[in-house]
């Protein structure tokens, strides 16, 4: 098997940052060595890091390849889409299976699975959709977290397709506690939403810009509030996904301050793109359009403050790409026909570390958002998110100085947009090792369609929530580089 070291570079962990070459045999961490540690031996790659840093491969738990809806499927197939990501620093994502009305969960799992194995260039897991809570499903949770599936996901949202009403996210979290699982929650008040949805259809408003105003932030927050409150009646940890507004962030601040294992993501659309794109003349907002809506910048702010307080837990991207060719164009008249989605799993790494280049956050919380917290919290770590000898051999040399532009003629994900054309940022992934192979150099894809595997993933055993006062760590131990 192949011996390799990073050599010359700073090594960052959640833990902190210090100069220090990474030892690689064969598919896994080895050691973390003092600079110039490294034996002369022939047989040893060497990769020069000079003046980079070098981070925990990135891991992505939330994207959306293939997946149906509104009569289509999203861009990205989990060739391309894992391809794209690897370009993007990302080593590691955990996609959603989804339960077929009236079927059984094994079900959707078996045809996601079909899916993804022998097309994944870099390694990959899956949650569960519950789109149809009933005892049968119920008394399947236990076998799927045995597999290494162990978090579900339900809908406050779309009723008619994955809506589960308050009764069935009871049982549903008190099935997923007694399993060891995490639920996942997609929280909006979707019966509210339906009807501003018609009203507005009603009185001929069909346009993208819509799609916002009828899914208004109040009611975000008050359906994670009741996601929390049903989740205490169980005493089931929650995971509120795609977090996008203040009213929401609120509600999970609260209860982390009460000690409570509720936990929250957010993505970079919710930081950096503004609700007014959604007007845009013609069809050009409907290449917005993504549920929860983006929001105002108000919205902005107070996210970025909740990532620096780990009141917010994670970033990922909710990547569910559609074309407007086709696609988007799909809802022209009738923004309720939009489908959902945006791209983003390529830019992911480069977004969040704009927040580093601005001062919002620190070196090692950007590895702590992007790698090590989603690692913990999705039973990964410390195989994943982690440099510590015996983990897997996924990393990143990534070029704090490089600058670049973000544009669909540069992407490498499969839809004909970017939802962040022309956005100019400071710094660049420049190297990407995947379980011990380079997958991504200088830019060029060296990896192959089919490499990556399934990764089993561990019940979910609890997450230390700081206590109020936060100052922007989470609880990441002391074992590794800077501690």
């Amino acid at each position: 098997m192949s011996r390799l070291v990073v050599e010359g570079g700073t090594v960052v962990t959640a833990s902190g940052s210090a100069p220090a070459d990474v030892l690689v045999d064969g598919e896994k961490v080895a050691a973390l060595l003092a600079p110039g540690g490294a034996s002369a031996s022939s047989d040893l790659v060497r990769l020069d890091a000079r003046g980079k840093l070098v981070v925990p491969g990135g891991i992505d738990v939330h994207t959306h390849m293939e997946m149906p809806f509104g009569g289509t499927y999203s861009a990205d197939t989990f060739s391309t889409g894992t391809r794209a990501a690897a370009h993007g620093g990302t080593t590691t994502i955990v996609d959603f299976a989804i339960q077929p009305r009236s079927g059984s969960a094994r079900e959707g799992l078996d045809t996601w699975m079909a899916r993804a194995e022998g097309h994944c260039a870099i390694d990959f897991g899956f949650h569960m959709i519950l789109s149809d809570v009933n005892e049968p499903v119920l008394k399947e949770m236990p076998g799927l977290v045995a597999e290494g599936v162990t978090s579900f996901k339900l809908f406050m949202a779309y009723p008619g397709v994955f809506y589960s009403d308050d009764g069935k996210i009871l049982t549903a979290m008190q099935a997923a506690a007694d399993a060891g699982a995490l639920v996942m929650m997609h929280a909006e008040n979707g019966i509210a939403i339906d009807v501003l949805v018609a009203q507005a259809l009603a009185a001929g408003k069909g346009e993208p810009r819509m799609h916002g105003e009828t899914r208004p932030s109040v009611l975000e927050g008050e359906a994670t509030h009741r996601a929390i409150v049903l989740a205490g009646v169980a005493n089931c940890p929650l995971y509120i996904v795609h977090l996008s507004a203040k009213e929401a962030l609120e509600e999970v601040a609260a209860a982390r301050d009460a000690g409570r294992q509720v936990f929250a993501e957010t993505c970079p659309q919710y930081l950096f793109l503004d609700a007014s794109l959604m007007a845009g003349p013609d069809m050009e907002g409907a290449k917005y359009v993504c549920s929860p809506p983006i929001r105002a910048a108000e919205h902005h702010e107070a996210l970025w403050r909740g990532l620096g307080t780990d009141d917010l837990s994670v970033v990922s991207t909710d990547h569910c790409p559609f074309c407007m060719k086709d696609q988007k164009e799909l809802g022209r008249g009738d923004f309720s026909k939009i489908p959902n989605g945006l791209p983003g799993v390529e830019h992911r790494m480069d977004l969040v570390y704009q927040g580093v280049v601005e001062n919002r956050i620190s070196l090692a919380r950007f590895v702590e958002l992007t790698s090590t917290a989603p690692a913990r919290l999705f039973g990964l770590y410390p195989k994943k998110g982690s440099l510590l000898p015996g983990a897997d051999a996924d990393l990143v040399v990534y070029d704090p100085a490089r600058r670049h532009t973000l544009s669909v003629e540069a992407h490498h994900m499969s839809v004909d947009y970017s939802a962040y054309e022309g956005m100019e940022v400071t710094g660049a992934v420049e190297t990407v090792i995947s379980r011990g192979e380079v997958v991504v150099e200088h830019g060029a894809f060296t990896g192959r369609e089919g490499r990556g595997q399934f990764v089993k993933r561990s019940p979910f055993m609890g997450v230390d929530v700081p206590a109020p006062g936060r100052d922007g760590r989470a609880q990441a131990g002391s074992e590794e580089a800077g501690s």
